[in-house]
Formats: structure tokens, C-alpha cells, sequence
């Protein structure tokens, strides 16, 4: 189904609500939407050694915490990159996923931390994007994946690019923990099971590969509360922020399959008629 305007959204929900299945479903359902991950700009950066890569794998080698600031600069380069958000920069000076420190045409990496810190503490429009010039287009839609996750990085976000549509998805903790119980991974491929629906042919055996089945460390209900209960303490004052924004739109279901059309129609109901 064709968008008519630019989406612009985040999932929101506790872990184990089903954020990848709706996720998925959504682009399946409307294809001008493109997914984009911070967790997978991180790694693409480190992989291609892209200045900002670079900078990135020094934190985490030292043992940090990669910085709020420096993965806005990864969402920010790459909604350039795509043609999504228009930069006042000439091309070379902005560090995108295909810049890298020896091959960018007329590119400036920075010498030193000192230069990486004032870059990156200026304000998003004298790093050169440009909220007021943000495209409408269709089919420059997205998900917004891992970030933001506190209200901080949401009032950032908001610098370089407005969210239009943030959904916050409800399922009864009691749900998912029952959910997560009967979980099953194939660990080499990523494949997911469960004994109360989409069980494997045979029990603790990988349909495809015949290898064996393993649960996941996280799934262990203590490990989850505790998850559960550092979500609540973030996403509150998330959510918050983007109400007084007027996006947020909230959904409930006791199983993805009730949340998806509910999903659906209001997704249609704002992008498409």
C-alpha cells in the first residue's frame, strides 16, 4: 500500500511486547518504509572505519559508553546520506556511511578528540542539518530502531528530525512473561521459536539445521523484571514528551496478531488517506 506523506516513526514497548514482529510487519505492508537501526549504523561504521567508526570503536575498546551525540551524528549522516534531510555542509565535510577517513572526496576527519567534542556539542544547525527543510516524501519514510530511548535523546532527536508518529504498544507483563517462557532460539541464524505457537517440528530442534535450541539468558523471569522495570523507569518520561508533542498514539493486545490491525488502520488513517 502507498504511503501519500512522510512516516516518521518509532515503536515504543517493553521488552518482549513484539516491537520486531510489528516492525516487520508494517514494512512488509507498506514498502516506501526503510528500517533504520543505530545498533546497525554502529557496527557498519566500525566495519567501514568511517571517521565517526572510528571514533566509536576507541570508546568502546576503552570500555565507554557510546555517546548520545555521536549516534545522532549516525542518524543524522545517514538520513543525509539517503537524501532525507537536507545539510548546509559541502558534501565532503559530512561524514556519512560511504565518507571513510582516506577515501572521501575532499573530506576533513578530525585530528584529534578535542575537534570530535566541539563538533559534535554544537548546535544541530550549525552541524548542518536543517530541520525546516526536512522532506515530506513518501517514500523517504522510516522506523527508528534503538533510539531514542530517554527523553534526552528524544529532545535531541527533535533537533534534527521530527518524529511524527510514535506508537507505544501494551501487552500485561503477565503476557509476556508466559511469552518468553516457551522461547526458543537457533542461535547461528537468529531463528526464533515458541512451544504455545510457532513451535518447532521437533521439540529443542531447529527445523532447517537439525542443531539444537537454546534459551536465551534474558528470558529468565528475575532478569526480565528487572528489564522490565528500568524500561518503565525511561519510557515514562519518554512517552511523556512525545504526548506533549501531540504523536504518540497507544495500542493494546494480548498477542501481536490482535495488535497488528489495530496498527495498521491507524498507521493508513494517518499516512495514506
Amino acid at each position: 500500500m502507498a504511503l501519500r506523506r512522510a512516516a516518521r516513526v518509532i515503536l515504543v514497548g517493553a521488552p518482549g511486547v513484539g516491537k520486531g514482529t510489528q516492525s516487520e510487519r508494517l514494512l512488509q505492508r507498506f514498502p516506501q518504509l526503510s528500517s533504520i537501526s543505530s545498533g546497525d549504523l554502529l557496527r557498519y561504521n566500525v566495519k567501514q572505519r568511517t571517521p565517526l567508526g572510528i571514533k566509536v570503536e576507541s570508546v568502546m575498546k576503552s570500555g565507554g559508553l557510546v555517546s548520545d551525540d555521536l549516534i545522532l551524528r549516525l542518524i543524522g549522516n545517514e538520513l543525509t546520506q539517503r537524501g532525507w534531510l537536507n545539510s548546509t555542509h559541502p558534501a565532503g565535510n559530512v561524514l556519512t556511511l560511504a565518507s571513510s577517513a582516506l577515501s572521501a572526496e575532499g573530506a576533513q576527519p578530525f585530528q584529534d578528540d578535542a575537534e570530535v567534542a566541539a563538533f559534535l556539542s554544537s548546535p544541530a544547525q550549525a552541524r548542518g542539518f536543517i530541520q525546516s527543510q526536512l522532506s515530506n516524501d513518501p517514500t523517504h519514510s522510516f522506523l527508528l530502531d534503538g533510539f531514542p530511548r530517554t527523553a534526552t535523546q528524544a529532545k535531541r532527536l527533535d533537533e534534527i528530525i521530527p518524529i511524527n508518529l510514535v506508537v507505544s504498544l501494551k501487552t500485561p507483563v503477565d503476557v509476556i512473561l508466559e511469552r518468553i517462557s516457551g522461547r526458543w532460539v537457533h542461535e547461528p541464524s537468529g531463528r526464533v521459536y515458541n512451544t504455545t505457537f510457532n513451535a518447532p517440528k521437533v521439540p529443542g530442534v531447529d527445523d532447517i539445521t537439525g542443531e539444537p535450541l537454546v534459551r536465551r539468558a534474558d528470558d529468565d523471569e528475575k532478569v526480565y523484571l528487572a528489564r522490565y522495570k528500568k524500561f518503565q523507569e525511561t519510557a515514562e518520561p519518554l512517552l511523556d514528551h512525545y504526548a506533549r508533542q501531540g504523536v504518540l498514539w497507544e495500542v493494546e493486545g494480548m498477542s501481536s496478531d490482535e495488535i497488528t490491525p489495530k496498527l495498521i488502520t491507524e498507521f493508513e488513517r494517518r499516512f495514506v488517506e
